[in-house]
């Protein structure tokens, strides 16, 4: 038996996320001020997704406790719906997203931090913010993976949903720099027009990458534990 309920893991999930972007949003960063404002951060993207996400896992379990033991199918119907954007969502955004994130800028922040997070920025977000934002997101996905099984959709539904999310973003930083003349990341004021077309295409080839990874994991999570539960029902030989 869990020594802490799955149920109240999420909550908590959650209000930690509602307490990391409202402490984020109440900074008074220059960049906030700008064109496309917080919404142009991959990470604050990211922290609204997961935030999202949790919502939408802590409003699954509220409805599969008042449907328990009910015979209304349209209750029934709404709470498949709601299994269904839960799993769609940790399997397109939350866990490739999520991973993404993490894996990218603590990369990018050993091999030289003035490219992803400048020093400057250590004046307005604190460290536990900072961690809040870019390293407690891999663990949470995990846990939540660990703890309830989803089902992934088609593979090709699954990557081009992936590949749609990955492009309109880039779309949308271009867009940013073509507006004010500045690129969101300082990384991409370092690099050459055919390095920016390749950083991109590995950053979505990457979050394709990851997409796989996700669906590997969480069927080789549940099967073991599906064969772990078969052995334990399976009689013992005399």
């Amino acid at each position: 038996m869990a020594l802490i309920p799955c149920q109240v893991l999420r909550v908590a999930i959650l209000l930690s996320y509602c307490s990391i972007l409202c402490n984020y949003k109440a900074i008074e960063m220059p960049a906030h001020k700008t064109y496309g404002g917080s919404w142009k951060f991959l990470t604050f993207i990211d922290l609204v997704i997961q935030a999202v996400f949790f919502g939408i896992c802590v409003l699954t379990d509220l409805s599969s406790l008042l449907t328990r033991g009910s015979s209304n199918q349209e209750q029934e119907r709404q709470l498949k719906k709601l299994i269904s954007l839960r799993d769609w969502m940790l399997a397109v955004l939350a866990f490739p997203v999520g991973v993404f994130v993490v894996t990218v800028f603590w990369s990018i922040y050993i091999y030289d931090r003035e490219m992803v997070y400048p020093k400057l920025l250590d004046n307005f977000i604190p460290a536990w913010l900072n961690h809040g934002m870019h390293t407690t997101v891999l663990p949470f996905i995990l846990i939540e993976m660990r703890t309830s099984h989803h089902q992934y959709p088609s593979r090709s539904c699954g990557l081009a949903a992936v590949c749609t999310f990955a492009v309109g973003y880039i779309l949308w930083v271009c867009w940013v720099h073509h507006v004010t003349g500045i690129w969101v990341y300082p990384l991409l004021e370092h690099i050459g027009p055919g390095a920016k077309i390749t950083f991109f295409g590995i950053a979505t080839i990457l979050m394709n990458l990851l997409y796989l990874l996700g669906e590997v994991l969480n069927n080789y999570i549940w099967d073991t534990q599906k064969s772990m539960e078969e052995c334990k029902e399976r009689p013992k030989s005399e």
